[in-house]
């Protein structure tokens, strides 16, 4: 049994005694829970040669569930394969101060998508300024909500070009590093996200209500413009092919995988975590089984909230003319697209046929009919 299954099969039972579940939260824990089980009906293959039968459960695709991002990751990955130009690129992370979690986390959608504009606005507008690049940038961006110890620590990851396109259509970039300083990006992301988050009506509940009084929400407001926000930037990928093994590791991450847990007892989870306050350390956390579901729970998304989103060159109405005319000045080879059938997909990137025979080894698994 998957080990985030065998933790909520063990433990929900006693959490939900203990705290109320959203709706589509508990519909997230039911999907995961019933992944490849009889619950999501079955496929029946036979072999080709020998007759060999075998049940194949469904899964649930749910985007939190730690069995089923393969195939999306790898398809997703296929698609951005014929975006990669041959240049720099670099990974930015826009952070907002732990003061502002709880606001955050009981108004998501609404302060998750603030975090988005804030920061691709920061970006775009800064590399359009003659200052530091004048050009149109392209970036995706992915929202994470988590910490390795797996506590609530939303912030958003960007995998930036290295250069642009000018207004007169030909391609700029600058040899040092990246062309933004980071204490600037911070001091814009900071005016934009606060400016955006007093216009919002947000809602506040329990400790948070006081808020809703003037004084106490200037007051906070006051403390985050005095605070310096991280914002950072890593060292740039060598190469397409590094952005590529990069995004494979990144972006359809759940909030903890399922070998990252060491154990499971009766009452207790254990898994590994990485202290980046102390050297990146790799370490063990033991928890409560009640607590690791609670932190499991914290990141799951509002339903349909769009976790990945493209700005400039990469967004969808540049892709035709401009992302084009880029790759043609960054003399980037221009790929055919290709539609992979999922087993053949796989094969390609996971060198492995998933319909061979594991009985007779020389024929096919087809799919007879659905139970």
């Amino acid at each position: 049994m998957e080990k985030i299954k065998e933790i909520l099969n063990k433990g929900l039972k006693k959490y939900e005694s203990s705290h109320k579940i959203v709706g589509y939260k508990k519909s997230t824990i039911k999907a995961i829970k019933n992944c490849k089980t009889e619950k999501m009906g079955a496929h029946k293959y036979i072999c080709d040669e020998c007759g060999y039968e075998e049940i194949a459960y469904n899964s649930c695709r749910n985007r939190h569930c730690p069995n089923c991002q393969i195939m999306k990751k790898l398809k997703w990955i296929e698609a951005r394969k014929e975006e990669v130009l041959n240049i720099k690129y670099y990974h930015v992370v826009f952070t907002i101060p732990s003061e502002l979690y709880n606001i955050v986390y009981q108004n998501q959608r609404k302060m998750y998508n603030i975090l988005f504009k804030t920061a691709s606005e920061t970006l775009q507008e800064l590399a359009q300024d003659e200052k530091y690049l004048g050009a149109e940038i392209g970036f995706f961006s992915i929202l994470h909500t988590w910490g390795q110890n797996l506590m609530y620590h939303p912030h958003i990851h960007m995998v930036v070009t290295g250069g642009g396109l000018t207004k007169t259509l030909k391609w700029k970039e600058k040899e040092e590093d990246f062309f933004i300083p980071v204490k600037v990006m911070s001091k814009v992301f900071r005016g934009k996200f606060l400016e955006n988050m007093k216009k919002e009506k947000l809602e506040y509940y329990k400790k948070m209500k006081e808020y809703e009084n003037p004084a106490i929400y200037n007051e906070l407001m006051r403390k985050m413009y005095g605070k310096d926000w991280i914002v950072y930037c890593k060292e740039p990928f060598k190469n397409a092919n590094s952005v590529i093994e990069y995004l494979g590791r990144y972006t359809h991450r759940v909030a903890i995988s399922n070998e990252r847990i060491i154990k499971i007892e009766e009452d207790k989870v254990t898994f590994k975590w990485r202290d980046y306050k102390d050297g990146n350390k790799m370490k063990e956390m033991t928890v409560n089984i009640e607590e690791f579901i609670r932190r499991f729970m914290l990141h799951i998304l509002p339903p349909r909230f769009t976790k990945i989103r493209y700005y400039g060159l990469l967004g969808n109405k540049n892709k035709n003319k401009k992302l084009k005319r880029c790759k043609i000045l960054t003399r980037t080879k221009i790929k055919v697209k290709k539609e992979f059938p999922t087993l053949e997909l796989l094969k390609k990137t996971i060198w492995k046929d998933f319909n061979l025979c594991p009985c007779c080894k020389r024929g096919h698994m087809l799919i007879n009919n659905t139970t």
